[in-house]
């Protein structure tokens, strides 16, 4: 896959990651800007009709910048606006389509007519392969310890397998929260780094203060593992559990065939709204910052550790 001539000129090697409520246009244009790829899920576009806004508010502002923007789309049968925000996004042109839960060809076909690019996520190698196989030219390898909705492997494990065989375009996504984590996933092979959390603690994000503090004050232990919010696995602060009345180490299954993501048909406490995401890299976030300011931070943190590992290496 070759992607657009955008991705050449990132600042950083970094794909942010589309986050259900949080990510909107303030969020998005501010990653752009600082230079690394910024993204959202259509369906944080409500009602309906507010995708087109945001696309053109996206495009408008972020006009003479380098790095591009991505689109989130689920495509799982649950998402009855698929068809809808697909003929949005093809009317904007939107270079690269992140799709989830599922890998659809015939929806890979429709971005590829555009001259759009496919990136899937992908919690094992079984389904990277598929992904591949129905059209998709990327694929996010979501590993143990990502926020929102992880896989159970190591990233070490998944990359290796992934590159076994695919060539083209991969990120990562794991509890990647500093300059050195990214620097880490290119060394496991990965082309980008795919972060979400740290940006949940950004003054431009559509989240509660509390939401924002609980991932500056929590670390990895304040993590917990469950599919009952949403009937798929995903990673959540043990704070906002306790919050809505529930025992976090306790919690039953979720029933997959009620799949849903925010309704509250599992819980009377809606994921991401009332159940926070968040990965298991909070340990590295001090503070609330803007965007530019956690990008700069990211950079910084990145050359230093480029330099040590070639000190090290006795590459300096």
């Amino acid at each position: 896959m070759t992607l657009p001539a955008s991705f050449d000129s990132l600042r950083l090697p970094v794909i942010a990651a589309p986050m259900f409520i949080v990510s909107t246009p303030e969020l998005v244009v501010a990653q752009v800007r600082s230079g690394i790829v910024g993204s959202f899920p259509a369906l944080n576009a409500r009602p309906a009709s507010q995708l087109d806004d945001w696309l053109c508010q996206i495009s408008e502002e972020t006009e003479g910048y380098d790095a591009p923007f991505a689109v989130n789309l689920i495509v799982h049968k649950s998402n009855n606006r698929l068809e809808e925000d697909l003929k949005v996004l093809e009317r904007h042109k939107v270079p690269l389509v992140i799709t989830s839960l599922g890998a659809i060809p015939e929806v890979n076909a429709a971005v590829h007519g555009w001259g759009g690019k496919v990136m899937h996520d992908v919690i094992d190698n079984r389904f990277a392969r598929k992904a591949v196989e129905k059209g998709a030219d990327g694929l996010i390898a979501v590993a143990t310890g990502a926020g929102g909705h992880a896989g159970p492997q190591s990233p070490f494990a998944l990359m290796q397998e992934i590159r076994a065989w695919f060539d083209g375009p991969l990120a990562l996504s794991g509890a990647i929260a500093c300059g050195r984590s990214i620097l880490a996933a290119q060394a496991m092979g990965a082309d980008f780094a795919y972060i979400g959390t740290p940006f949940i603690a950004t003054r431009e994000a559509n989240a509660a203060e509390a939401y924002k503090q609980a991932i500056v004050d929590g670390n990895a232990d304040d993590i917990v593992y469950s599919s009952l919010f949403t009937g798929v696995h995903g990673n959540y602060l043990r704070a906002s559990i306790k919050a809505a009345g529930l025992d976090p180490d306790n919690l039953p299954e979720g029933d997959k065939s009620q799949m849903d993501f925010g309704s509250g048909r599992n819980t009377a406490a809606k994921a991401w709204k009332d159940i926070w995401g968040s990965g298991q890299g909070i340990g590295a976030i001090s503070n609330v910052e803007s965007v530019a300011e956690r990008v700069a931070e990211f950079e910084s943190q990145y050359r230093a550790a480029g330099e040590e590992l070639r000190s090290r290496s006795g590459m300096g």
